[in-house]
């Protein structure tokens, strides 16, 4: 509650209709604790209703107050209470105990005067006034006013104690029995947040996790692959059934079939992937992640709190980059952006299985796992470059939530792998879809129209002419450079395209691996060739819809523009790099 509460404050101060929906009465009753149902939202001045999501209680009572409080405001004033003289201000018949001191109240008054006679028709002053106390930069920027030194720098710092100060208050007089907390937590977080051991730590579960995700999803791949071998005979014996000409057949077996089928029987790799994720979550472990990283991070200039999107970016990169919104600072928000389509997303996994397996072996999962490593470290070192050549970087602060240790709930755990699932199979039936077509029409056809012979065709001679762009950094095929430019629509989209390319059919198969390992042999693409693509496809630009996303988010053409033509830069010299350190070895 003392964490939480703090933004049940900040969301008061917004004026907006507020209901407490207070969760996990479960653990409070367990640990008999006992919460006072009556002095809470006297306190606060709006409804509380216990709750608990896991076992599904106190939801239609929670639904039914949201409902009766949709149209009442939250109270408009919050002051303090004093030791000797109490003040209470009575909204929609209840006592409000309230939070500032007598100081910080006068300057939100002079504050808010200085705003209704510059900003007339301005929603919500005294909301805005406590920001500019906050020192908020967006606030600041959005509403530039001549205050005649009213905030002091002090300020900012008073106003988050004197609502700790307030939450104190809130948590003695309602919360019984406080002192019974959690010791497995407790005893845990000495190891997994701790200043040295906390980051090998992490980086020793996600190698776990990428173990599992190689040996339990391989395992069950296999049996997609015999699928996958079914219906592409199925459909061979179907096509000449009925007579299908040569471009159909190829359209269907070597487009949809090598294309699509090849990204479907990646689906059990990516299933244990998010669902290992999804255990980390639910349990508590993640939000210490970004505690941990917040020494580091603060040495690059950016808060913990900067580690959260980049986080989020494991999983995929489009709600990694609106995660940026959380940052405070505009410059930290454009940082961010620069930096976390370098975290591995899970679309960019099925080019590591590949790639990894068909030329690395046993040491397969450690190639894949090496990828999330360099992008981590490349990360780390542009918002280091970055912070060295920003000359206004300001200090951030980290306010995070660290829950206790809890079993992660299967229900919550299964939502969430089942909506990753069903947006990766969207993906494959559509963008991916669509892309491979694409790429099969631009092989099969050239100058002259339809020919087998995919060297003739307009992919062939766009690939050709990127060549000795990609030459120096162990990428110099035409297959692949036209792969690569493919994989800016979506990175599964590179795997598709390489089978539609070298014509492979069912290319996660053991048998579709070795041939297509012979193939790529014949034109001199060996495992130095497999790293240097996977890095490449690691730190290039990131998908469409990534792209998208960051438009939206900086609302800047020019930035999107300078974030792709960054992110190739990026992708080229430090896969220049490893190519020439392979080399050298």
């Amino acid at each position: 509650m003392d964490r939480s509460l703090y933004l049940t404050l900040q969301l008061l101060e917004l004026g907006k209709p507020v209901v407490l929906a207070l969760n996990m009465m479960d653990i409070v009753e367990k640990r008999g604790m006992e919460i006072d149902m009556h002095r809470l939202p006297e306190m606060l001045g709006i409804p509380v209703i216990p709750v608990c999501a896991r076992k599904r209680t106190g939801l239609d009572s929670l639904l039914h107050a949201a409902a009766h409080h949709k149209d009442k405001n939250a109270p408009d004033r919050l002051v303090h209470q004093h030791k000797n003289e109490a003040r209470h201000v009575h909204d929609h018949h209840t006592e409000f105990a309230m939070v500032y001191s007598d100081d910080i109240e006068d300057k939100i008054d002079r504050i808010i005067a200085a705003l209704r006679q510059n900003y007339p028709g301005l929603s919500n002053y005294r909301w805005h006034a406590i920001k500019l106390l906050e020192q908020d930069t967006e606030v600041s920027e959005k509403c530039p006013v001549d205050l005649g030194g009213i905030i002091k720098k002090a300020d900012q710092s008073r106003i988050i104690n004197e609502k700790y100060d307030f939450i104190g208050e809130i948590i003695d007089e309602s919360l019984l029995h406080k002192q019974r907390q959690d010791r497995f937590t407790e005893r845990v977080d000495g190891v997994l947040t701790h200043p040295f051991w906390g980051i090998p730590v992490f980086l020793g579960i996600m190698a776990v996790v990428f173990f599992l995700t190689f040996a339990i999803g391989d395992w069950v791949k296999g049996y997609f692959e015999l699928g996958i071998d079914w219906i592409c005979g199925a459909l061979i014996r179907g096509l000449s059934a009925v007579n299908a000409g040569e471009i159909m057949e190829s359209l269907v077996i070597d487009g949809v079939v090598g294309g699509v089928g090849t990204i479907v029987t990646f689906l059990p790799n990516i299933v244990i992937l998010f669902l290992a994720l999804a255990f980390l979550e639910d349990s508590g472990y993640m939000a210490r992640v970004a505690y941990v990283m917040e020494g580091v991070m603060s040495r690059l200039g950016l808060s913990g709190k900067a580690f959260i999107p980049m986080l989020l970016g494991f999983g995929c990169t489009v709600p990694a980059l609106m995660a940026s919104r959380a940052l405070e600072s505009k410059r930290d928000r454009y940082k961010v952006m620069l930096v976390t389509p370098f975290m591995s997303c899970n679309a960019r996994l099925t080019i590591y299985i590949l790639f990894s397996e068909m030329f690395f072996g046993k040491h397969a999962m450690l190639a894949a796992y090496s990828m999330y490593l360099i992008g981590i470290a490349v990360a780390i070192a542009v918002s280091l470059a970055l912070h060295l050549l920003d000359k206004k970087a300001t200090p951030n602060y980290l306010l995070i939530e660290l829950p206790e240790y809890k079993m992660p709930d299967l229900r919550t755990v299964g939502i969430y792998v089942w909506d990753k699932v069903k947006d990766y199979l969207g993906k494959a039936g559509t963008t991916i879809f669509l892309a491979t077509l694409l790429i099969w029409a631009l092989l099969n056809f050239g100058p002259q129209g339809y020919d087998p012979d995919m060297s003739a065709g307009f992919g062939a001679m766009l690939g050709k002419w990127l060549v000795p762009v990609f030459a120096p950094v162990g990428l110099g095929f035409w297959q692949i450079t036209v792969a690569l430019i493919a994989g800016i629509s979506a990175k599964e989209v590179v795997v598709s395209s390489c089978a539609v390319l070298f014509g492979i059919v069912n290319a996660n198969s053991p048998a579709g691996m070795k041939h297509f390992a012979d193939v790529l042999a014949q034109i001199g693409f060996g495992p130095l060739n497999a790293f240097c693509l996977m890095v490449f496809c690691l730190l290039y630009i990131p998908c469409a819809a990534a792209l998208a996303t960051v438009r939206k988010e900086s609302g800047s053409w020019a930035f999107t523009g300078a974030t792709a033509l960054f992110q190739l830069g990026v992708a080229w010299a430090v896969t220049f790099l490893v190519y020439r350190i392979g080399l050298a070895f």
